[in-house]
């Protein structure tokens, strides 16, 4: 189909959940996609942080088709060997004792939040329930996870939310009012994504993890967008010298196909036991498949790079006249701008570069496996157009 015939399609048959950009993709290799009518795209955006290796990376889609080729799907109530595998790479990539598989970030993150208030209602009852978030947050879409989600203009026309959760400023004192011995857990994004790309200041990140740690609260780290290699290392909040109770991830974690991930540190791996909670399609051994493989090659050389192609793009960026200021970690990067983001993101799409927007700056969060010349071409047409 041509790209007016699947516009059509989609205005006339699919919810009008999504203000899409006027493009349909229909291949592509690494970084440059094309598109139905065969222009090509440097992209920026790797699906939103899911397309870690790009677009027909021969490697995962091998290890695709090989489990294709096997079986596609396994219940839970049966053992699945891509299954275990990932869960031994990931707990082994790092430090957690055990893996919950679900379908997307939000999903992990209700695993996560059902997991800390099992753990204080057996330690302390009824009283400590309470789930402490940050403003400016994000943690999902469904109703837990939207009422953990620190920003008000998602919060429209959902009420009643879920009770007992609040979100305060990234500050220690306001930590501990809201919890006021009666939180369960903390969470963050040790790199707020959705609301700019904003790292959290360090000093606070080890405060509070102190705080937790002498409370008996939980705190869990939700690395859906910035885990997975994105920031140069593992998870991000290996830049933080922190160890996390409980650890969130999906995006970039399935390579492009869909899976989320939550991960059980020492205080919570027994927590959950059979019955407690589960997933019809969770842990699929296809997406497990490709998973493992995207876990395999993120190692220690690997993470290199992808630091060293941060700070080359970092370097660039702030090169660039109208770029007011670069944020974010690694390969997950925010750019405050002298034009309005989403003039940029669609000025860059007609010169052919793919860009995403969060609030009021420009996210840029390419394939890892981006090369420089991609990264060159992009950085051209993103200067033409905030030069112009």
């Amino acid at each position: 189909m041509n790209f007016n015939e699947i516009k059509n399609l989609d205005e006339e048959y699919g919810a009008k959940t999504f203000a899409r950009y006027p493009v349909a993709f229909a291949g592509g290799k690494n970084a440059t996609l094309v598109d139905t009518a065969g222009k090509e795209y440097i992209d920026f955006g790797a699906g939103i942080a899911v397309n870690v290796f790009g677009a027909n990376d021969e490697e995962w889609k091998n290890a695709v088709k090989a489990q294709l080729d096997k079986i596609q799907h396994v219940s839970n109530y049966y053992y699945s060997e891509p299954q275990a595998e990932l869960a031994r790479l990931l707990c082994e990539k790092s430090g957690a004792k055990r893996a919950f598989f679900a379908n997307s970030g939000a999903e992990a993150n209700e695993c996560a939040f059902k997991t800390a208030r099992k753990y204080s209602f057996e330690k302390y009852g009824e009283t400590r329930k309470r789930i402490v978030s940050l403003k400016n947050s994000f943690h999902g879409r469904t109703l837990f996870t939207l009422t953990a989600t620190g920003q008000d203009e998602f919060h429209r026309y959902f009420a009643p939310f879920v009770p007992e959760m609040t979100s305060v400023p990234a500050d220690i004192k306001a930590v501990e009012r809201a919890a006021d011995s009666k939180a369960c857990a903390v969470v963050i994004e040790c790199v707020q994504g959705e609301s700019g790309v904003t790292a959290l200041d360090s000093s606070f990140v080890r405060e509070l993890a102190a705080y937790c740690k002498e409370n008996d609260v939980l705190l869990i780290c939700d690395e859906v967008q910035s885990g997975i290699g994105r920031t140069g290392k593992f998870f991000a909040y290996e830049h933080y010298g922190i160890v996390p109770d409980l650890v969130t991830s999906a995006k970039g974690l399935g390579g492009g196909l869909p899976i989320g991930a939550c991960l059980f540190y020492s205080k919570t791996e027994n927590v959950l036991t059979a019955g407690d909670h589960g997933s019809t399609f969770g842990g699929n051994p296809v997406v497990c498949a490709g998973a493992c493989n995207v876990v395999g090659r993120l190692n220690e050389e690997f993470l290199f790079e992808v630091a060293g192609k941060a700070e080359y793009l970092r370097a660039k960026l702030r090169l660039i006249d109208g770029v007011k200021a670069v944020t974010g970690l690694g390969m997950m990067i925010g750019l405050e701008l002298d034009k309005p983001p989403k003039e940029v993101a669609r000025a860059c799409l007609d010169k052919g570069l793919l860009v995403l927007t969060a609030h009021k700056r420009l996210r840029i969060v390419p394939p890892l496996t981006i090369t420089k010349t991609e990264m060159d071409e992009g950085l051209a047409i993103l200067r033409g157009v905030l030069e112009k």
